[in-house]
């Protein structure tokens, strides 16, 4: 079912609904990805109600049971993210493309800053801190994101390296296999999410590895072995995620991070601008930045 057929759906039924189910409906409303991908006792143990009350709510929305219901979430979501799909959306829809991108990348700016908390923030730069060496995983556009963490990491001279399917000869989990307990894996996860990256993760987990994860939704494969979880807003009316989010929350954590390293991101930073100073590589400037 279209993502907006079923929001219509869930809508016209609120306000006929009694009180607990109007609760359900609305969580389905305002979660529908977590809702599509997590089963129905996880629901039913977030709303503190029965799997048989869930049961009833899809039967008064039109569906045999749950498992119909839930189906439907999660076609709406893939339909969601399917590049296809959103550019057949945004070539029907009348107005300037350019204005409804401007107005959702504030958005996701401003919905990746609110689910940001500060202990987090902390939390992260301890766990780089302590770690022997950081591993930077991502599959597909999420590589992108892990390759620019790795560059941010490495310039504070930190023992930082990048996993990526391809690279190399090696599988992602082959990759996770000389991973050690002192170790820190930071793993983007877009949608869609990577069978081979969550695989390799728990390998990484077994290993006795930390694991920090960028991704979207709590309901996301790869957040079941995280020790801590940073969710991005990655909304685009074109191809599948936009990446001002992850982008965003990478400056964040690695300035916060140069500051608290302190002595150690000044010296890592000063041998950076003496490579920037080396005109074999770079035009001579009067404003050196990397």
């Amino acid at each position: 079912m279209e993502a907006n057929k079923l929001q219509e759906l869930l809508r016209s039924n609120l306000d006929s609904m009694p009180s607990k189910a109007r609760r359900v409906v609305e969580y389905l409303l305002t979660h529908m990805r977590e809702a599509a991908f997590v089963s129905i006792g996880d629901v039913a143990e977030q709303l503190n109600v029965s799997k048989a009350q869930l049961v009833r709510v899809a039967r008064i929305l039109g569906f045999k049971g749950y498992a119909d219901l839930k189906s439907a979430l999660k076609e709406s979501v893939l339909e969601q993210v399917n590049p296809a799909a959103m550019l057949a959306r945004a070539m029907s829809e009348e107005g300037d493309l350019s204005e409804r991108i401007r107005q959702m990348e504030h958005a996701n700016l401003e919905d990746t800053w609110n689910r940001l908390r500060v202990e987090d923030v902390r939390s992260f730069c301890e766990l780089v801190k302590s770690a022997e060496a950081i591993y930077c995983a991502g599959w597909s556009i999420s590589g992108m994101m892990a390759e620019c963490l790795h560059s941010r990491l490495r310039e504070l001279g930190l023992r930082a390296h990048q996993m990526y399917p391809g690279s190399g000869c090696l599988t992602l989990i082959e990759q996770a296999r000389s991973i050690r307990k002192s170790d820190l894996i930071i793993a983007f996860d877009l949608p869609s999410y990577s069978v081979l990256l969550t695989e390799a993760l728990q390998r990484g987990r077994r290993n006795g590895a930390k694991i920090v994860t960028v991704t979207d939704s709590p309901a996301a494969p790869i957040c079941s072995d995280a020790d801590l979880s940073f969710f991005v807003s990655d909304n685009s009316p074109t191809f599948g995620s936009s990446l001002i989010g992850p982008l965003f929350l990478i400056h964040i954590l690695t300035s916060r991070l140069s500051i608290d390293m302190g002595d150690a991101a000044m010296e890592a930073l000063a041998e950076q601008s003496r490579i920037l100073r080396d005109e074999r590589l770079y035009h001579p400037v009067y404003s050196l930045r990397y």
